[in-house]
């Protein structure tokens, strides 16, 4: 194989084709199944592309059985190698139970304003089990600068 056509195949391998477009918190909740019997929190990037279609799922990082430490720059590092539009953040609990807790909201709100300030805006964070998830946009609960 010459040196062109390896480089033809490297490029079509790394690219990420959008196959679920997310217009709902169900959406994300389905694309997220691989991760909802994780018995350790896993905060997840969801990139996005101008319609909203999923370019990737990462993981930002991976906390003990009930406490994930995120930063900003391991978030938005994913939305800027993408080149997103927008991002969704989520996150499971092993525990069931997905009320989100005081360090949930005020990890939301650093996240937010950094989005905001690179212009990658965060739609939703979800936090998710197995049988139920809770959005933080139909709580009520997002900053108002994250929504699109």
């Amino acid at each position: 194989m010459s040196y062109e056509n390896q480089m033809t195949v490297m490029v079509v391998a790394e690219r990420h084709e959008p196959s679920i477009t997310v217009r709902a918190p169900e959406d994300c909740h389905r694309a997220l199944r691989r991760y909802w019997t994780k018995t350790k929190e896993h905060f997840l990037v969801i990139t996005l592309n101008g319609n909203h279609g999923i370019i990737g799922i990462r993981i930002a990082s991976i906390g003990t059985i009930n406490r994930t430490i995120v930063h900003p720059r391991e978030v938005f590092q994913f939305a800027l190698k993408d080149n997103a539009a927008a991002i969704i953040v989520a996150h499971n609990h092993p525990s069931g139970n997905t009320d989100p807790s005081s360090e949930d909201l005020d990890i939301t709100q650093r996240l937010a304003k950094a989005g905001e300030l690179m212009g990658i805006p965060i739609l939703d964070h979800l936090i998710f089990a197995k049988k139920s998830y809770s959005s933080l946009v139909s709580l009520g609960l997002m900053p108002p600068s994250s929504k699109e």
